[in-house]
């Protein structure tokens, strides 16, 4: 039997040798029950988290895949490893990835294991994934204060809840291996979670934390620029709460901090505007993100939100959470000092105010804000062409405050009352849903694409490309034209520029003019789907597009009103004969363009204000010319040409070779 002995009964013990008295058994029984709950909860919260990161595994596994955007990232860091720098055509300085970050990670991995992209693209995604889910798990085991350090014979089980609504979404499990972004965008959510969540629950000031939280939030405009209103609202909330107390002092630590969380995305933007001649990638100019287009965000909401019956798990989270805080008992806090007082001068009640900001509720404000920011901005330009993908981080961050929730087991007298046992139903609902929608197909429009312009990206790639798992570069080469360009390309050694017929049954390979014998003027590939174009072709075929995601001519052109959301830009064709120098007459030139047009496209290109714009990303990079960019970034982004030569001409004051008829 165990004695517990206070420090006043071993003094009086030791001074008149009186004998010890034993716990009561009833306290004894307790403190085992107390143990055995404790650790019964510890072990179901991590059999939990292993078990939904099991699943979720299970899940992207079986529908694992690298999406034709995914390829593009490779293309870029084909020839990072080949010394052409961070760009998609050698020579030509366009950033086709609008996560920088996302870039770069893949390089470093592939760099250091000299592996085969498309499987390190593959890992490191999956890698990233499962460490988002899990991170935001564990945020959130904190957030409600882990149930076996509670001193309590009744066992309180931290269960799996928002989290298993994410993995349940088809496209969580889509693009936790497609090769793009989404993967990094979660887990830097769920780190940025984890650590506010310690930051705001630290009993005392730690630097090395604080640092941390500034350096990781600072780097939100590099995993994807529209981040930043969530890293912007957290360097906001730490600058705004009090700073430890430093021999440097608090105007010395701010200033710090801001050289902390500044220092590698404010050098990259530098590095960015006189790289690359803009001030975000290229993909935001090729897909508008600054227009609005609410109507086709909000079918693009509903496309997600309507077959899986979203609402359905929201609400049972909602009522969940309402019900499990009237429940728990108040934490035993101490009374802070607000100056609230009637004496209390105005910069007292201020101190309180900000020390306030220092709490785990408002690190949950700030995340539900985020989410919401972000939602706005995705129904503001419209949503995207891939069926939920640009849905996913909003419903991430979204179920980060409720990743888990402590659900208590009614003791035997308790089954009866409504209060105890609802939060148990209400997470077997969960289940329930969760059951149905991972077997749940939303987007039917299969090989095809919807009149929504919405595509299940995944599906509609294995059907037309018959490959049940299109993870490599060649098993693309059985989509629709693409053996038939690769054979073109291998036909015609003197170079040329391959152009898709208007039908988009064949190609049209528009030659070169005369050279001398063995010579090759070079192949260029004009054509909408960049990922496995190029990771097809060797680094010396250049590849353009019309959307303009890697062809700045294409991507400064007007947005078309009634496009298809995501390609909603389309060059002609004839731009591009005049651009790479291919000769523009009949019969060299494909049957189905106008000589004229061509003509007029010629003119049209001498725009100086064209000129001035292709040059930020062709000319040779030298000091001046990385200064011009710098200062002229701003407003090559804003530049725009009209795709109709004769239309051009007139904006650009031109004499048209063909005027109008009077």
């Amino acid at each position: 039997m165990s004695l517990s002995i206070s420090p006043d009964e071993k003094t009086v013990a030791g001074e008149h040798d009186a004998p010890t008295e034993a716990l009561p058994a009833g306290t004894m029984n307790r403190e085992a029950a107390t143990r055995r709950s404790a650790m019964f909860s510890r072990a179901v919260f991590v059999g939990g988290v292993i078990a939904t990161l099991a699943t979720f595994f299970a899940g992207a596994w079986s529908r694992r895949w690298i999406a034709d955007d995914g390829l593009i990232v490779l293309r870029t860091v084909r020839n990072l490893m080949a010394g052409n720098g961070p760009v998609f055509n050698a020579g030509e300085r366009v950033e086709t990835n609008t996560s920088a970050a996302w870039t770069y990670v893949v390089y470093a991995v592939e760099w250091v294991t000299r592996a085969r992209l498309e499987y390190v693209s593959l890992a490191v995604a999956l890698t990233l994934s499962l460490l988002a889910v899990g991170f935001a798990m564990v945020g959130t085991a904190r957030l409600w204060g882990a149930p076996w350090g509670v001193d309590s014979t009744r066992a309180v089980l931290m269960l799996p809840a928002g989290a298993l609504v994410y993995i349940a979404l088809p496209p969580a499990r889509d693009y936790a291996s497609s090769g793009l972004e989404n993967c990094l965008v979660i887990f830097w959510l769920a780190v940025l979670w984890w650590l506010l969540i310690r930051w705001s629950q630290a009993q005392r000031d730690r630097l090395g934390l604080l640092a941390a939280v500034v350096f990781w939030a600072g780097l939100s405009w590099l995993v994807r620029p529209e981040m930043v209103m969530i890293g912007g609202l957290t360097l906001a909330l730490v600058w705004l709460a009090p700073m430890p107390a430093t021999r440097v002092g608090p105007v010395v630590l701010r200033a710090l901090l801001v050289a902390v969380g500044g220092l590698v995305p404010l050098g990259y933007q530098i590095w960015r505007m006189g790289y690359y001649g803009l001030p975000y990638p290229n993909t935001a100019v090729a897909k508008e993100a600054g227009g609005a287009k609410w109507n086709q965000g909000f079918t693009y909401l509903w496309d997600l939100a309507g077959p899986y019956y979203l609402w359905v798990p929201l609400i049972l989270l909602v009522a969940g959470t309402i019900v499990l805080l009237r429940l728990r008992r108040p934490a035993g806090r101490a009374a802070e000092q607000t100056g609230s007082d009637a004496g209390g001068s105005l910069l007292r009640r201020v101190d309180g105010l900000r020390r306030g900001l220092r709490r785990p509720s408002v690190v949950v404000g700030l995340m539900l804000t985020g989410s919401l920011l972000l939602l706005v901005f995705e129904l503001r330009v419209g949503g995207d062409f891939m069926h939920g993908r640009m849905l996913l981080p909003q419903v991430f961050c979204l179920l980060l405050p409720v990743s888990v929730l402590p659900v208590g087991l009614p003791r035997p007298s308790q089954w009866r009352q409504w209060a105890t046992v609802l939060p148990i139903v209400g997470w077997l609902g969960l289940v329930g849903w969760a059951l149905f929608t991972a077997n749940t197909t939303a987007n039917q429009a299969g090989a095809s694409i919807s009149t929504t312009g919405i595509v299940d990206e995944r599906i509609y790639y294995v059907l037309n490309s018959g490959h049940d798992h299109p993870i490599l570069a060649e098993d693309y080469l059985d989509f629709p034209r693409m053996r038939a360009m690769v054979q073109d390309i291998g036909a015609t050694p003197e170079g040329g520029l391959l152009i898709n017929s208007p039908s988009f049954r064949m190609w049209y390979v528009a030659p070169p003019p005369a050279q001398a014998p063995g010579e090759s003027y070079g192949h260029t590939v004009y054509f909408l789907n960049l990922g496995m174009t190029s990771m097809n072709v060797p680094l010396d075929v250049r590849v353009i597009d019309q959307e303009g995601l890697a062809y700045p001519l294409a991507a400064h052109t007007d947005r078309l009103t009634d496009g298809r959301i995501g390609h909603d830009k389309n060059l002609y064709a004839d731009w591009v004969v005049v651009d790479t120098g291919m000769v523009d007459r009949h019969p060299w030139l494909p049957w189905y363009m106008d000589e004229k047009f061509v003509a007029q496209a010629r003119v049209a290109l001498s725009c100086p204000d064209t000129q001035a714009l292709l040059a930020s990303s062709r000319a040779p990079l030298t000091f001046d010319r990385f200064r011009h960019n710098l200062i002229q970034a701003f407003g090559f982004a804003k530049y725009r040409i009209d795709r109709v030569p004769k239309y051009e001409i007139q904006r650009c004051h031109l004499q048209d070779p063909y005027p109008p008829l009077r």
